[in-house]
């Protein structure tokens, strides 16, 4: 009885630890962002652009974009996660897991993009390990953070090479899972609207991240963009949004994720308060009963049992 107290006592003081250790210590070191990140986003859509023999928009035609995100773990440390993406719009349906050549007659536009993010608030920083081609960033990038809240963010937009503000607008289902959507619009904003041709112009854009909250994850996207010359003449006018398949591959990781967070951060801290604070108890109920009872002092009354003299 004495072994098998001390047996669940020692066990119940594990848990009670491990529920401690799981509160505290836990959320901190597992709500950061990974730095095993190897993913190919997908989106679908249509773009028309500039017709220069007419100098008016050319019939819309369907297109794909890719944006293939990838962390450098070397690189990356406990505090800063560092990235490449690779971005891409291409006509045609049949998306592929790479970007074809930038060159390509069928790429609408190409670029390659190196940034680093804190691991913890999801905002990009500057980095010793960045290339020196590297453009400074401004907000989060390619993700939201743990937790994150109905509220506005600073948000990097690549077109612009600026932080905007990304406003929190509703909560929207996406397959099953509650997600926050905030609006980023963009008016009029300056940018080069063809290097190749060297035409400068202004971009107008309307975005919306549907975001998991729990892991910051980005579930799904839409974007409308609009290009101008500075002679206010349109030269783009693109549309472009998540494929479902992208978008239920992003429900199965986040929930996936959701089920990890919930089994370290609230079922072990449950488990090991309830259950470590019930073995306790009961280990030392067993080391109680097991104590030795102490001997009490008897009185004894001795008689003479000598024959009586004759």
């Amino acid at each position: 009885m004495k072994i098998l107290g001390r047996v669940l006592v020692g066990l119940g003081a594990f848990l009670v630890v491990a529920a401690v250790v799981a509160l505290t210590w836990a959320p901190g070191a597992v709500k950061r962002t990974p730095i095993d990140v190897d993913s190919v986003t997908v989106l679908s859509g249509e773009a028309a652009r500039l017709d220069t023999a007419t100098n008016e928009l050319g019939a819309a035609e369907p297109i794909y974009a890719l944006s293939i995100t990838k962390s450098d773990s070397e690189a990356s440390s406990d505090d800063t996660a560092v990235f490449f993406n690779r971005s891409c719009a291409v006509y045609g349906t049949e998306a592929t897991e790479e970007c074809p050549a930038f060159d390509d007659e069928s790429v609408l536009s190409g670029a390659d993009d190196f940034f680093a993010t804190d691991r913890t608030t999801a905002e990009s920083v500057e980095s010793d390990e960045l290339p020196a081609q590297a453009a400074a960033h401004e907000g989060v990038v390619n993700k939201w953070p743990f937790d994150a809240e109905k509220t506005t963010y600073t948000y990097f937009d690549s077109v612009t090479g600026e932080g905007v503000d990304a406003v929190y607008d509703r909560t929207e289902d996406v397959m099953g899972l509650e997600t926050y959507v905030y609006r980023v619009e963009i008016q009029d904003a300056p940018i080069v609207v063809s290097a190749l041709l060297e035409l400068n112009g202004t971009y107008d854009d309307v975005k919306e991240i549907y975001v998991d909250p729990r892991t910051g994850a980005i579930i799904h996207q839409t974007d409308d963009q609009q290009r101008y010359l500075d002679d206010g003449t349109q030269a783009l006018d693109l549309q472009l949004a998540f494929t479902e398949d992208q978008q239920a591959t992003n429900v199965a990781d986040a929930e996936e994720n959701i089920a990890s967070l919930d089994l370290i951060t609230r079922t072990v801290p449950i488990v090991g308060f309830v259950g470590g604070g019930l073995l306790l108890v009961a280990g030392a109920v067993l080391l109680l009963r097991a104590r030795p009872r102490t001997a009490g002092t008897a009185s004894t009354t001795h008689r003479d049992r000598t024959p009586a003299g004759r």
